[in-house]
Protein backbone atom coordinates (compact mmCIF):
# COMPACT_ATOMS: atom_id res chain seq x y z
CA UNK A 1 0.00 0.00 0.00
CA UNK A 2 1.21 3.60 -0.68
CA UNK A 3 -0.71 6.38 1.11
CA UNK A 4 -1.15 9.70 -1.55
CA UNK A 5 -1.04 13.07 0.21
CA UNK A 6 -1.68 15.50 -2.85
CA UNK A 7 -0.66 19.22 -3.05
CA UNK A 8 -3.29 20.97 -2.50
CA UNK A 9 -3.57 24.88 -3.03
CA UNK A 10 -6.17 26.14 -0.60
CA UNK A 11 -7.33 30.03 -0.21
CA UNK A 12 -10.90 31.68 0.45
CA UNK A 13 -12.17 30.72 -2.69
CA UNK A 14 -12.21 26.83 -1.80
CA UNK A 15 -8.83 24.65 -2.93
CA UNK A 16 -7.60 22.68 -6.29
CA UNK A 17 -5.66 19.65 -6.39
CA UNK A 18 -4.45 17.34 -8.47
CA UNK A 19 -6.19 13.79 -8.14
CA UNK A 20 -3.52 11.84 -10.38
CA UNK A 21 -0.33 13.06 -12.05
CA UNK A 22 1.81 10.28 -13.79
CA UNK A 23 4.88 11.59 -13.36
CA UNK A 24 4.71 12.56 -9.63
CA UNK A 25 2.66 9.55 -8.94
CA UNK A 26 5.53 6.84 -10.77
CA UNK A 27 8.18 8.77 -8.60
CA UNK A 28 6.70 8.13 -4.94
CA UNK A 29 5.78 4.17 -6.77
CA UNK A 30 2.36 4.70 -8.09
CA UNK A 31 1.83 2.83 -11.05
CA UNK A 32 -1.37 2.62 -12.14
CA UNK A 33 -2.53 2.99 -16.46
CA UNK A 34 -6.13 4.01 -15.47
CA UNK A 35 -8.60 1.61 -17.45
CA UNK A 36 -12.00 2.90 -15.41
CA UNK A 37 -13.02 5.03 -12.08
CA UNK A 38 -15.69 4.34 -10.49
CA UNK A 39 -17.94 6.40 -7.98
CA UNK A 40 -19.61 4.84 -4.88
CA UNK A 41 -22.31 6.66 -2.41
CA UNK A 42 -23.25 5.56 1.09
CA UNK A 43 -25.30 5.77 4.10
CA UNK A 44 -23.41 5.99 7.24
CA UNK A 45 -22.72 2.18 8.54
CA UNK A 46 -22.85 0.59 5.34
CA UNK A 47 -20.11 -1.98 4.52
CA UNK A 48 -18.91 -2.46 1.02
CA UNK A 49 -16.52 -5.73 0.20
CA UNK A 50 -14.30 -7.36 0.78
CA UNK A 51 -13.78 -7.33 -3.14
CA UNK A 52 -11.72 -8.83 -5.38
CA UNK A 53 -11.18 -10.03 -8.78
CA UNK A 54 -9.19 -13.53 -9.63
CA UNK A 55 -6.20 -13.26 -12.57
CA UNK A 56 -6.13 -12.33 -15.27
CA UNK A 57 -8.48 -9.18 -14.21
CA UNK A 58 -6.21 -8.65 -10.46
CA UNK A 59 -7.08 -4.54 -10.30
CA UNK A 60 -4.99 -1.76 -8.57
CA UNK A 61 -6.73 0.87 -7.38
CA UNK A 62 -6.29 4.46 -6.20
CA UNK A 63 -9.39 5.16 -3.61
CA UNK A 64 -10.18 8.20 -2.20
CA UNK A 65 -13.22 10.09 -0.37
CA UNK A 66 -14.62 13.12 -2.05
CA UNK A 67 -17.90 13.51 0.27
CA UNK A 68 -17.74 12.55 3.87
CA UNK A 69 -15.44 9.24 5.82
CA UNK A 70 -15.19 6.05 5.28
CA UNK A 71 -12.55 3.68 7.20
CA UNK A 72 -10.49 1.76 4.24
CA UNK A 73 -9.51 -1.62 4.66
CA UNK A 74 -7.03 -3.54 1.87
CA UNK A 75 -6.09 -7.49 2.74
CA UNK A 76 -3.23 -9.47 1.44
CA UNK A 77 -5.10 -12.40 -0.57
CA UNK A 78 -1.73 -13.19 -2.24
CA UNK A 79 -1.05 -16.96 -0.99
CA UNK A 80 2.69 -16.72 -2.01
CA UNK A 81 2.84 -13.12 0.39
CA UNK A 82 4.75 -13.07 3.75
CA UNK A 83 1.77 -10.83 4.77
CA UNK A 84 -0.89 -12.85 3.58
CA UNK A 85 -4.08 -12.42 5.44
CA UNK A 86 -2.82 -9.19 7.00
CA UNK A 87 -4.51 -5.65 6.49
CA UNK A 88 -4.26 -2.27 6.04
CA UNK A 89 -6.55 0.17 7.28
CA UNK A 90 -6.90 4.07 7.48
CA UNK A 91 -9.93 6.91 7.28
CA UNK A 92 -10.41 8.63 4.31
CA UNK A 93 -11.84 11.88 4.21
CA UNK A 94 -12.83 14.94 2.20
CA UNK A 95 -11.26 16.90 4.90
CA UNK A 96 -7.90 14.88 5.00
CA UNK A 97 -7.59 14.47 1.06
CA UNK A 98 -6.22 11.21 1.37
CA UNK A 99 -5.51 8.47 -1.20
CA UNK A 100 -4.93 4.67 -0.90
CA UNK A 101 -3.24 2.91 -3.65
CA UNK A 102 -3.80 -0.41 -3.52
CA UNK A 103 -2.03 -2.80 -5.71
CA UNK A 104 -3.25 -6.07 -7.20
CA UNK A 105 -3.42 -8.92 -5.06
CA UNK A 106 -5.46 -7.43 -2.33
CA UNK A 107 -9.17 -7.68 -1.42
CA UNK A 108 -10.41 -4.20 -0.41
CA UNK A 109 -13.31 -2.68 1.24
CA UNK A 110 -14.87 0.31 3.04
CA UNK A 111 -17.48 1.70 5.82
CA UNK A 112 -19.08 4.61 5.72
CA UNK A 113 -18.64 6.57 8.78
CA UNK A 114 -20.66 9.27 7.50
CA UNK A 115 -24.20 10.22 5.98
CA UNK A 116 -23.58 9.93 2.80
CA UNK A 117 -19.92 8.97 1.99
CA UNK A 118 -18.70 8.83 -1.56
CA UNK A 119 -15.69 6.88 -2.97
CA UNK A 120 -14.03 7.67 -6.22
CA UNK A 121 -11.52 4.37 -7.14
CA UNK A 122 -9.30 4.06 -10.27
CA UNK A 123 -8.93 1.11 -11.39
CA UNK A 124 -6.35 -0.55 -13.67
CA UNK A 125 -8.23 -3.15 -15.18
CA UNK A 126 -12.18 -3.57 -16.49
CA UNK A 127 -14.69 -5.06 -14.32
CA UNK A 128 -14.93 -8.83 -15.27
CA UNK A 129 -17.77 -10.39 -13.25
CA UNK A 130 -16.99 -14.38 -13.95
CA UNK A 131 -13.66 -13.20 -11.97
CA UNK A 132 -15.34 -10.99 -9.32
CA UNK A 133 -14.98 -12.43 -5.65
CA UNK A 134 -14.87 -11.54 -1.98
CA UNK A 135 -14.19 -12.38 1.53
CA UNK A 136 -16.74 -11.85 4.39
CA UNK A 137 -16.00 -8.60 5.97
CA UNK A 138 -15.78 -10.05 9.46
CA UNK A 139 -13.60 -13.22 8.80
CA UNK A 140 -12.21 -14.08 11.70
CA UNK A 141 -8.48 -15.03 10.24
CA UNK A 142 -8.47 -11.76 9.03
CA UNK A 143 -9.50 -9.82 12.69
CA UNK A 144 -10.12 -6.68 11.05
CA UNK A 145 -11.18 -3.74 13.70
CA UNK A 146 -13.62 -2.20 12.32
CA UNK A 147 -15.59 0.32 14.16
CA UNK A 148 -18.77 -0.74 13.69
CA UNK A 149 -20.67 -4.37 14.92
CA UNK A 150 -23.74 -4.51 13.04
CA UNK A 151 -23.08 -2.90 9.74
CA UNK A 152 -25.60 -2.44 6.51
CA UNK A 153 -24.70 -5.42 3.92
CA UNK A 154 -25.91 -6.39 0.65
CA UNK A 155 -26.86 -9.81 0.59
CA UNK A 156 -23.89 -10.46 -1.97
CA UNK A 157 -21.28 -9.37 0.71
CA UNK A 158 -23.12 -11.69 3.62
CA UNK A 159 -22.66 -14.42 2.38
CA UNK A 160 -18.72 -14.39 0.90
CA UNK A 161 -16.90 -17.33 2.01
CA UNK A 162 -13.68 -16.70 4.63
CA UNK A 163 -9.85 -16.28 2.96
CA UNK A 164 -8.92 -20.00 4.22
CA UNK A 165 -11.71 -21.42 2.23
CA UNK A 166 -11.16 -19.84 -1.05
CA UNK A 167 -7.22 -19.83 -0.93
CA UNK A 168 -6.22 -22.94 -2.82
CA UNK A 169 -8.65 -21.95 -5.38
CA UNK A 170 -7.26 -18.57 -6.35
CA UNK A 171 -5.41 -17.99 -9.52
CA UNK A 172 -2.93 -14.72 -8.49
CA UNK A 173 0.49 -14.36 -10.26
Amino acid sequence: MILVKPKVSEDNRGFFMETFTRTEFSHAGVNIEIFQINHSRSARGVLRGLHFQGHPYEQAKLVRCVRGEVFDVAADIRPDSRSFGGYYSINLSESNRLMLYIPSGFAHGFLALSDPAEVEYAVDNPYAPDHEGGIVWNDPDLMIRWPIRNPVLSERDRKWPRLREIKDSMHMP
